[in-house]
């Protein structure tokens, strides 16, 4: 514990960020490099999925410059928390005040609980982000660390005070399970620092984007604002079953363009196991096979459009897939992480085609 705190007035009485990097290369902190590890963020890539522009540019003036990779693409979360939330949804009606209400308590307290959880890994991995993304603002200098600690810490609190204040059972265990998730996956403490080991950082991913979000914020709309009982309805279960499933793939797909930087941490992932081709072609094969099999769901629907729609839809993603596969250079790391980038515009456009399977 002394060793963290000596690290964090280190950096604290940094004053420009030249000085920021020549301090972060020599600091020691009692620990070694190699416990360093990677991202991913609680799954998310690093900067916005269609431009590396900041999100200020275009959401609104006056952010600090840096928000943008320090936060991540939060719109993209909030698609999903929306989507899930209109499964609950059962006639026209239902799209009143109360919905409204329900909906921006979900997302405002998920989108701080996510802030804080991307904000301590990036804490975290000072050292290994400036080989694998020293654009991101503490690898960079652009932050210091006792500015990382206040954001983390304020999104925090306030996270769990709205999750207190709505009294919703189901949004606050969300709330709080993404937290010890998110804590555990990042700090370097005994027992923790769960991203060391490839298939608990996996399983941490596919709990909080696969099970939390399908489940905790589908129950939050249902029990706490509609106040009807809890149901595990088909297209429930097919949401938490296709993303479990495309969550599993977001975890061997993150460590392929981080590969060199890997090994050169000593981190032993599949990628630097089995190699990039291998794992590459296995995540592409199981991405079929989900959109086979969300296919085969469409096909079985009772509701004509949503047949329709389902089939067509499932039907082009895994054909965009296919081909953008077959087109790739994995001798090229800007190609492997354009198509990892590529893969998380598919993992959202899912939720597009979510809340119409019935």
């Amino acid at each position: 514990m002394a060793g963290g705190r000596s690290c964090v007035e280190a950096h604290m009485t940094v004053t420009s960020p030249q000085e920021s990097r020549s301090t972060l290369r020599g600091l020691q902190c009692g620990k070694s490099v190699e416990s360093l590890v990677k991202e991913p963020e609680n799954g998310f890539p690093t900067s916005g999925f269609f431009s590396s522009e900041p999100i200020s540019s275009f959401l609104w003036s006056g952010i600090p410059h840096g928000w943008d990779n320090f936060f991540r693409p939060l719109h993209f979360q909030a698609l999903s928390i929306v989507s899930v939330s209109l499964l609950a949804v059962e006639k026209l009606s239902d799209f009143n005040p109360m919905f409204f209400a329900g909906l921006l308590e979900a997302v405002v307290a998920a989108l701080m609980m996510n802030i804080y959880i991307v904000g301590l890994n990036q804490l975290y991995d000072i050292e290994i982000d400036k080989v694998n993304k020293p654009y991101l603002p503490l690898a960079s200098g652009e932050y210091s660390v006792g500015t990382g600690v206040t954001i983390v810490t304020s999104f925090l609190v306030m996270s769990f005070w709205l999750g207190w204040v709505v009294r919703s059972w189901p949004l606050f265990w969300a709330l709080f399970i993404s937290f010890i998730l998110g804590t555990a996956y990042s700090v370097n403490l005994p027992l923790l620092r769960w991203k060391k080991s490839a298939v608990v950082a996996a399983m941490c991913i596919l709990a909080v984007r696969a099970v939390i979000v399908q489940l905790a914020f589908f129950l939050h709309m249902q029990t706490h604002v509609y106040g009807r009982p809890a149901v595990f309805s088909r297209p429930l279960i097919f949401a938490t079953a296709f993303m479990s499933f495309f969550s599993v793939v977001i975890a061997l797909f993150k460590d392929i363009p981080d590969m060199d930087g890997d090994k050169v941490f000593g981190i032993r992932t599949f990628t630097v196991r089995l190699g990039q081709k291998r794992v590459f072609w296995a995540c592409i094969s199981l991405l079929q096979m989900a959109y086979a099999v969300a296919f085969a769901v469409g096909l079985i629907s009772p509701c004509l459009w949503s047949k329709v729609v389902t089939v067509m839809g499932h039907a082009v993603l895994a054909s965009i897939l296919w081909a953008r596969a077959k087109s790739i250079d994995l001798s090229s790391k800007a190609a492997i992480t354009s198509f990892y980038m590529f893969v998380w515009k598919l993992f959202y456009a899912e939720y597009l085609l979510i809340p119409l399977v019935r």
